[in-house]
């Protein structure tokens, strides 16, 4: 069978299209899986990138609550834990039990059952029952010494106390009467028997006292319910 020359030509045409439709067809799913890949690429890129953003920020945020931390003072820890319940252990050796009503730059204020007791921070060992957080004191007048003025009110008032001080061969040593001048760093305290007012016969001894060396100082008046 013999083939003209348009036959011939439609055949060589025909199948130059097939090849090159293969040819596209074989481009465009190259290109199709290429885009694939390239978006699987991408995205593995953005989760690794959100992963080490979110390692950042916690590292961030640890590394701000140890500066935080570091800032906390004593005074801060006590100051969120008023009205509860606490346990002081001094340095010599007793332990305090009250509710907290009072925490100050340098000393806080235990209410006990019957009575009040003042304790400097220099005399704490340690606390416990504490809340956990703290809360720092915005007014720059009430971060400042207070130890002094709180003597100072006290000898005002005249009352009548009960010091405990290091020493002794307890550790401890409790004098009873009534602070009659406060210096820079030390009171004078007239010395008097327990629940003895303070008159000029029954001051035992004159007693300078350091701050140093106080302990607790306890009213030994009942407390006011």
């Amino acid at each position: 069978m013999l083939l003209d020359q348009s036959d011939v030509e439609g055949a060589v045409l025909s199948s130059h299209f097939s090849s090159g439709s293969l040819r596209i067809d074989q481009l465009t799913r190259d290109t199709y899986a290429d885009g694939m890949r390239w978006d699987a690429l991408f995205e593995d890129m953005e989760a690794q990138f959100a992963a080490e953003n979110r390692l950042l920020q916690e590292s961030e945020i640890a590394e701000r609550v140890r500066i935080d931390a570091a800032g906390v003072g004593m005074a801060d820890r006590l100051r969120a834990s008023i009205n509860l319940r606490v346990m002081v252990h001094l340095v010599s050796g007793s332990t305090l039990a009250g509710l907290l009503s009072h925490a100050g730059s340098q000393l806080l204020v235990l209410n006990e059952q019957q009575h009040q007791v003042l304790v400097p921070y220099a005399a704490i060992g340690r606390c416990s029952g504490l809340a956990r957080h703290a809360l720092t004191e915005p007014s720059v007048v009430r971060q400042r010494p207070d130890l002094g003025r709180a003597l100072r009110a006290l000898s005002r008032d005249r009352s009548n106390l009960a010091l405990t001080l290091a020493g002794g061969s307890q550790g401890e040593v409790t004098l009873h009467g009534v602070i009659d001048r406060v210096g820079r760093d030390y009171v004078d305290f007239a010395v008097t028997g327990p629940g003895e007012a303070r008159r000029a016969a029954n001051v035992i001894e004159m007693a300078a006292v350091p701050f140093t060396v106080l302990r607790a100082i306890r009213s030994t008046q009942p407390a006011m319910a």
